[in-house]
Parts: structure tokens; sequence; C-alpha cells
């Protein structure tokens, strides 16, 4: 989320279409293309009121990256996991996770610089992010029970490949083939036979 914590109905919507405004411009023209003059004009709300919500480009496109997860995540309770194991279902998801990113590219890139570029001023924002990701892939889990240490351990792991594959695939280091490869490698860290 933001910095703003208690957002009354009339300010959520406001911030709501200034994070559609960000995502059509991002999807449209990638980082770049993300000016807060023109997320300004293009959701409605004054330059200083924009800046009051989000206090850079950067915090505002680790929003965009929150709201998309958030997204994710619902759709994954909508469109439940087939595969068996803990491992295979943390594989699904992250997999469909990439799907989505492949029809946006230029929107997953904006995404993914602006959390590449944070600084300490948006540590709380990505520190979101990242607790977003994990809270998708202990879902993927099924666990019925806390993660142990090793566990957690391994789903770190699972979370430094999907950024990294992401990274690099954004700058065509790695076919989306290799990127798949890669993500299924990671999740057999899991081990199959959790409690669930």
């Amino acid at each position: 989320m933001s910095r703003i914590t208690a957002l009354t109905v009339r300010q959520e919507a406001r911030r709501r279409r200034i994070l559609d405004a960000s995502t059509r411009l991002a999807a449209g023209g990638g980082f770049d293309a993300v000016q807060m003059r023109e997320v300004a004009e293009e959701s409605g709300v004054a330059l200083g009121t924009l800046y009051r919500y989000f206090p850079s480009k950067i915090h505002l496109l680790v929003a965009v990256m929150q709201d998309q997860l958030g997204q994710l995540h619902d759709t994954l309770r909508d469109r439940p996991l087939t595969a068996s194991s803990p491992g295979e279902r943390v594989a699904e998801t992250l997999l469909r996770a990439f799907r989505a990113l492949q029809r946006e590219p230029l929107l997953a890139d904006a995404m993914v610089r602006a959390v590449i570029f944070a600084d300490r001023s948006v540590r709380a924002e990505v520190d979101t992010v990242s607790v977003l990701t994990r809270a998708i892939i202990l879902d993927a889990m099924r666990l019925g029970a806390e993660p142990s240490p090793d566990l957690l351990s391994a789903i770190r792991v699972v979370e430094h490949t999907w950024h990294a594959t992401l990274v690099s695939w954004l700058a065509d280091r790695s076919p989306v083939d290799q990127v798949r490869e890669d993500l299924r490698t990671a999740c057999r860290l899991i081990p199959p036979g959790l409690p669930g």
C-alpha cells in the first residue's frame, strides 16, 4: 500500500484511478511512459494530490506491482490449482503469473525496474511486494501448519528465482522456455509430502 493508511471511500476511488492510469501508461509505453504529470492528467487528479499519495514514480510503480499481485492472488483463489504436490502447485502459480506478464511485457518491465531502482524510501512498499509474493506461494502450497525454517528458506529461493528469471527475461538474456524450466527447477526444492 502507499503511505496513506486509512482511506475514505473517495480517497480510495482516487487512488484506484491513479493506479489504473499508471497501469495503462506503463502497459502502453513502459517505465519511461509513466510520468507523474501524465498520470495526474490521465487520472483526473491534481499533480500535488498525486504526490501526496505517491512521493515518486518509483513509489507509484511499486504500488502498481502490489496491485497487480493482489489481482493475481484473487484470480488464483477463483481458479483453483490442479497440481497434486505443493511444489507443482507453486510452479503452476508462478507460470500462470509469468503468462500474464508475457501478455503485458512493457508493464512487467516498468514494475520490475521500479523494484530494482527502489531506494530506502520505498523499502516498506518493496517489502509489501515480497510479503504478497510469499502469500501467493504459501496459498498455492496449501500448508496445514506454519512453514518450518527449512521450508521458509526454500520459499525464499523460489522467490529469488522468480525475480531473477523475470529480470533476465525482460533483459532478453533468457528465453521463455528457460524461464519456465528455471521456475520448475526451483519449485522442486519444496518437498512433496508436506502436511496440508
